[in-house]
């Protein structure tokens, strides 16, 4: 008999590559998940636009997942900490929006600023940070808007993934955080595409990492 899902998880409507360590790949989980795809939840729509017809579609997905029997619910794009509030508050069971949620703990346990890597930074605003409450951190951003291999491949969606490729890109903007920032503790990962790459950050940074799946980690063990 299989088991039921501890961990629901809200998808935008993709059809990129999820290699394990990316939310989207179950393999990723060490706890049974699941899935529920919101039709025209596009990446554009969300990380672009902050479309907000989105909230009642993403409503009715989480729903969804409760009558699955999940004890808790999470979504595959960081930009929708803009709709933290709004969702969960039509929920039943405990909802995380976006890794973004952690910058005040790890700014605590880590007593300095928290560098923030996103996949696009021109589209990241303060009300993102707003949404989670997490306005009042002192934080550093970095982007992949102009990293192709990410881009083209994750928000455009024009060519496959390459893993190698991406994790060249990662290595690279975190090295420009860095460098800008020296002051930073620890970085945070919005995108939930971004975990397959924390080894090769690791090559560049010893500095802690977290990401939707730290965070996902740390909900599971509390339920």
């Amino acid at each position: 008999m299989d088991e039921k899902p501890l961990i629901g998880i809200l998808m935008l409507d993709t059809n990129f590559d999820r290699p394990t360590g990316d939310i989207g790949n179950p393999e990723t989980h060490p706890f049974p998940v699941a899935y529920q795809v919101v039709e025209n939840a596009t990446t554009d729509c969300v990380i672009k636009y902050g479309d907000t017809r989105l909230i009642d579609p993403f409503i009715i997905g989480a729903k969804a997942l409760e009558n699955k029997g999940v004890k808790a619910i999470t979504t595959s794009c960081g930009f929708l900490a803009l709709f933290q509030k709004e969702i969960q508050r039509e929920l039943r069971v405990p909802f995380y929006s976006s890794s973004l949620i952690q910058i005040p703990m790890v700014q605590h346990i880590t007593g300095g600023m928290v560098g923030v890597i996103t996949a696009r930074r021109s589209s990241l605003t303060q009300a993102h940070f707003q949404g989670v409450n997490a306005h009042r951190t002192p934080i550093a951003i970095a982007g992949m808007d102009d990293m192709p291999a990410f881009t083209n491949a994750i928000l455009n969606e024009t060519i496959n993934l390459d893993r190698k490729a991406i994790a060249i890109e990662m290595q690279q903007v975190t090295l420009k955080l860095l460098a800008k920032n020296p002051i930073v503790k620890a970085i945070v990962l919005e995108c939930t595409n971004m975990p397959p790459y924390k080894s090769a950050m690791r090559e560049v940074t010893s500095l802690p990492i977290f990401d939707i799946n730290t965070l996902t980690d740390y909900v599971a063990g509390g339920i």
